[in-house]
């Protein structure tokens, strides 16, 4: 502990760091204006980000440094440095969600922004640029990570390949998209395949349909309200096959068979085990 006194000595705060998470602020101002000394205490310390001297927070060696070691530093840089793509871009391979605080140049950046959304996290385009959020290309690399359709220009919500590319990396997005892809069979299947609890938002005239039902109960995750045996058509919920994949998938979706299938021995085994 510092004992909240101002330390000089170089190895003393470094040693006050390691036992203390917030000691940095203790610090000599000469230590947290000195470069090296700064970024050797954050690296035992990811806290101590704060407490660095703001003459730091404008160079580019040290900045370059800190948005490798911690996710948000780019929110603490000069304004020029969020100004700066190597810098922009360095902190995007950390964290996707940087993009909200580059410069508004470099969020009408093509090449920035395809960073940030290739991260595999598609949220960050709601922090691009409008024109970027109308670019195709941009669109399609978002929505396979994150439903992005709250971002997006609408036009792309009736697009089929963008449609497809959503559903096949995040099924739920069948919920944003034109409501005439709930019917269509080649998007819902591609839904179904990817995540069952996509069949809550299919239309209900696919709730009968073997083929989707089967799909989506092999691969429903089971969470309470959304399980995929729970939408499908009586008759599918009578169907001893479908509902067997049920339960080897996610076991407690027996309640939602028929009665005689819920007092199948094996049924009531599997679901018990």
């Amino acid at each position: 502990m510092t004992d909240n006194k101002i330390i000089t000595d170089r190895e003393e705060m470094l040693e006050a760091i390691k036992n203390d998470p917030w000691a940095l602020q203790y610090a000599d101002n000469t230590l947290k204006a000195d470069r090296e000394f700064a970024l050797e205490a954050v690296r035992l310390d990811l806290n101590g980000l704060q407490y660095v001297d703001e003459t730091l927070w404008a160079d580019r060696k040290f900045v370059l440094e800190a948005v490798r070691l911690d996710n948000q530093a780019l929110s603490f840089a000069d304004k020029t440095l969020k100004a700066d793509r190597e810098v922009v871009l360095e902190s995007l391979k950390n964290w996707d969600l940087a993009l909200q605080y580059a410069d508004d140049s470099l969020k009408a950046d093509r090449e920035v922004v395809l960073a940030a959304v290739n991260l595999n996290q598609g949220h960050a385009l709601q922090y691009a640029d409008d024109s970027l959020k109308a670019d195709r290309e941009v669109v399609l690399e978002a929505v396979k990570t994150f439903a992005v359709f709250d971002y997006i220009d609408d036009s792309f919500r009736s697009d089929r390949e963008v449609v497809l590319a959503a559903v096949r990396g995040i099924a739920t997005s069948l919920y944003y998209v034109d409501y005439s892809f709930r019917s269509d069979r080649e998007v819902v299947l591609a839904a179904v395949k990817n995540d069952g609890r996509a069949l809550q938002y299919v239309d209900e005239s696919l709730w009968a349909d073997r083929e989707v039902v089967l799909e989506a109960v092999k691969t429903d995750e089971g969470l309470e309200g959304e399980e995929a045996l729970m939408f499908a058509d009586e008759s599918l919920q009578a169907d001893r096959e479908v509902v067997l994949a049920a339960v080897k998938q996610c076991p407690w979706v027996l309640e939602f068979a028929s009665e005689e299938l819920q007092n199948d021995p094996e049924l009531k085994k599997l679901a018990e085990d």
